[in-house]
C-alpha cells in the first residue's frame, strides 16, 4: 500500500496520449489495471504467446512486475503498449501498442486481449489505432508484430490489418512469424 503524500509532495505521473477509437480508450497505465492484467495473464492460453516464458501468471507479485515492465517503458522510452479499455464498461480488457525493448527483433505493435473480450474485432482495432499513432508519431517504414505459428487467431488479427508474413525471428529461445506492416502500404 502506498502511504498518504505530504502536502506538496508530487510523484511523476507518466501522461501518455490518449486515444479513443469507436468502442475503445487506448490510455496510459494506472494501477487498478494491475489485477485485471493479472487475471487475464493467469490464463494459460493466453499466458503462452504473450508472457516472456509462455507461464501463466498467478501471483500478485508477478502480475505487479508485468504491469510494471509494460508501463516502465512508457517512462524509459516515452511509448510503449497501451491499456486498453472499453468505452462501454469502463474496464480494462487488454493491452495493445509499440513495443521495443532492448534486443527486441524490430519496432513490434503486438496485441493482447483478455479471452472474455475476444472475438469482438478488439485487438484489430486498438491494433489500427496504435499502427496509425506511431506512423504519426515516429520516421519509421515498417512495424513488426511477432506470432507464433500456433497463434492462428493473431495471425488473423495481422492479416486483417494487411500486415504480410515475412520470415522468423526468434524470442526468447522460441521462433516467432515475422509479420510486417508497412507505412507504403498502410490503409487505416
Amino acid at each position: 500500500m502506498i502511504p498518504p503524500l505530504k502536502p506538496g509532495a508530487k510523484l511523476l505521473k507518466v501522461d501518455g496520449p490518449i486515444i479513443e477509437t469507436e468502442r475503445l480508450i487506448l490510455r496510459p497505465w494506472r494501477s487498478e489495471d494491475i489485477a485485471a492484467n493479472t487475471a487475464m495473464l493467469s490464463d494459460p492460453g493466453t499466458a503462452r504467446y504473450i508472457t516472456p516464458d509462455g507461464v501463466a501468471i498467478t501471483t500478485e507479485i508477478g502480475g505487479w512486475r508485468n504491469a510494471a515492465v509494460i508501463s516502465g517503458h512508457w517512462a524509459l522510452h516515452g511509448f510503449g503498449m497501451f491499456a486498453v479499455e472499453e468505452k462501454s464498461s469502463r474496464r480494462y480488457i487488454g493491452r495493445v501498442g509499440p513495443w521495443c525493448p532492448p534486443g527486441w527483433p524490430g519496432f513490434e505493435v503486438g496485441w493482447g486481449i483478455d479471452r472474455e473480450w475476444r472475438g469482438k474485432g478488439y485487438a484489430v482495432e486498438a491494433a489500427r489505432a496504435s499502427i496509425d499513432w506511431v506512423f504519426a508519431s515516429f520516421e519509421i517504414d515498417e512495424i513488426i508484430h511477432c506470432i507464433e505459428a500456433s497463434n492462428e487467431p493473431s495471425r488473423s488479427v495481422a492479416r486483417r490489418l494487411g500486415a504480410r508474413r515475412d520470415g522468423e525471428v526468434d524470442l526468447s529461445g522460441k521462433a516467432n512469424e515475422r509479420w510486417v506492416t508497412a507505412r507504403a502500404t498502410w490503409k487505416s
